[in-house]
């Protein structure tokens, strides 16, 4: 037999778990980066509307008031 020099006890079951570690970790990073996307996301979409109700209630003060009609009583 050849002589091969072993692998000492428990090197199988350490590169598997820091295998598994590594995939645990890329897991995680690409979850952070969608919520960061996200949070990116969530922050403009609400200057938009805060800019669209900004605008629209000031059209609404500019616009002219309407005066309410008077109801007719029938006797």
């Amino acid at each position: 037999m050849a002589d091969t020099p072993k692998a000492p006890p428990g090197a199988r079951a350490l590169a598997a778990t820091t295998a598994s570690d590594q995939r645990t970790r890329m897991v995680l990073d690409q979850v952070e980066k969608e919520r960061v996307a996200s949070d990116a996301k969530t922050v403009r979409l609400k200057a938009l509307r805060l800019a669209k109700e900004a605008e629209e209630a000031a059209a609404k003060a500019a616009a002219p008031v309407k005066a309410k009609a008077k109801k007719k009583i029938l006797k």
